[in-house]
């Protein structure tokens, strides 16, 4: 790549999207049809797939050969693994991740849509909308990305029917914006003949908007994290106790958000210790400030207690400090989440015990009403948990910070992941909570 070239791409803006949807409604076809006709796929990546899909009798390429990389998923023809993409016009950058769209696999839309600006919904116009979708629309909205797409893919199936997709995308946009979706924009596209996702479809003269990629490249991404509370996990703690630097003692981590400065004084959370910082080294360079999402070492002008799983922050910006926390959650384990639930909760680089004490609510999905008090959350349901911590935590709101405002839950016996949570709100209880029932060190 020349020198010129990487110079324009430096300069173009960075936008990460997903692309969610039931199964068979077309997303690793559309994510290959826009590598494919963008001109980003590399001529032996092509003649892979040109041949795989002649062992499997098919006259043309599959384009979904392109993200399905799992012998698996070649096999039975589905997404099973987040598939992440990275690709540019002269426009953007892209990084995408193409995520399943079975039932079983939801747990992977999480991950791959948790760092996401954008998501793409992909709607088999033949089907409409169905109970995934609406599951699908109801993660981007727990996840708080700003922009949603909405697909209505196959219209080529419904002969380019206007009338087909204005149903959709109506009864699609009423139930996103009442999940509160910030925005939604609906595209009609045949993600196999092409239309309307880098070229204007022929076939489509009644609609007037952008293709997908042209929404792509315009659609305002705000996701300076440099301009939000700053936020640095502490990873690891550095001493290197050399000759030439006897009494270097430096913290580091990657910046989960925020800009950091040198002489800034910070407090180190759960403990409320404060220093000043004395120094900030990025790569071994000593630099006056850092920001996310830089990976860097903070040295500190007194020689407080700080290890890892411990949060610097700017002193006059510290977050709340609990030992309750009141989350909207994500189930993702075949297990279900009760009530009573020993668990591990981990929040940035900072792992410590925790009872699922109260499972207030669940989503139903047809209808946005909330079952109460349902006591467990099965796989893939979106619920409202309570937790008591062992340790106290610093978190953030999720609304506040994407970052320092959710958690996982995980499984003490085996490490299993259990549920990927967003804190929504943190009270506080005066007294411990203790389980009579029984003492095995987890009651706290």
């Amino acid at each position: 790549m020349s020198t010129t070239t990487t110079e324009k791409l430096s300069a173009t803006t960075l936008l990460r999207f997903a692309t969610a949807g039931s199964v068979d409604d077309g997303k690793s076809t559309l994510v290959g049809r826009l590598l494919h006709d963008s001109k980003s796929v590399l001529t032996d990546q092509l003649e892979a797939v040109e041949r795989a899909s002649a062992s499997r009798g098919q006259e043309g390429p599959d384009l979904a050969l392109l993200t399905d990389g799992l012998r698996a998923e070649r096999e039975q023809g589905i997404t099973i693994d987040v598939a992440y993409r990275y690709f540019a016009t002269p426009r953007r950058r892209f990084i995408l991740a193409d995520t399943p769209g079975h039932v079983q696999y939801t747990r992977n839309m999480v991950t791959g849509a948790s760092t996401a600006e954008l998501t793409v919904v992909l709607v088999d116009a033949r089907n409409g909308v169905v109970e995934q979708t609406r599951r699908h629309a109801a993660i981007a909205a727990l996840l708080r990305v700003p922009h949603v797409v909405l697909a209505v893919n196959k219209m080529d199936l419904v002969e380019y029917r206007e009338s087909v997709f204005a149903a959709i995308a109506e009864e699609f946009t009423a139930y996103a914006l009442e999940l509160g979706v910030p925005e939604v924009t609906a595209i009609p596209i045949s993600a196999l003949a092409g239309d309307n996702v880098v070229e204007p479809s022929a076939h489509m003269d009644w609609y007037g908007g952008p293709t997908v990629l042209e929404h792509l490249e315009t659609v305002p991404v705000s996701h300076d994290l440099a301009h939000c509370h700053a936020r640095l996990p502490v990873q690891y703690v550095i001493r290197p106790q050399t000759a030439e630097h006897p009494d270097y003692r430096g913290y580091a981590g990657q910046i989960a958000a925020g800009t950091f400065r040198v002489g800034e004084r910070v407090t180190v959370l759960p403990s409320g210790r404060t220093s000043r910082i004395s120094g900030i080294d990025v790569l071994g360079r000593a630099v006056q400030e850092a920001w996310t999402t830089q990976s860097v070492t903070v040295l500190l002008e007194d020689d407080v207690d700080v290890s890892r799983g411990d949060l610097l922050v700017p002193t006059q910006d510290a977050p709340p400090i609990t030992q309750d926390v009141e989350a909207t959650v994500c189930h993702v384990a075949d297990q279900p989440l009760t009530v009573g639930h020993r668990v591990l909760i981990k929040h940035g680089t900072r792992t410590v015990k925790a009872i699922v004490k109260d499972i207030p609510s669940r989503l139903t999905l047809d209808d946005l009403s909330l079952h109460p008090h349902p006591g467990q959350l099965a796989a893939n349901d979106i619920g409202r948990v309570k937790i008591r911590t062992a340790e106290p935590l610093p978190v953030d709101s999720y609304a506040d910070s994407r970052r320092t405002g959710s958690f996982i839950l995980i499984d003490p016996s085996d490490g299993t992941t259990l549920t990927a949570g967003m804190v929504g709100e943190s009270f506080a209880s005066p007294e411990p909570v203790k389980d009579p029932a029984e003492d095995d060190g987890w009651d706290f």
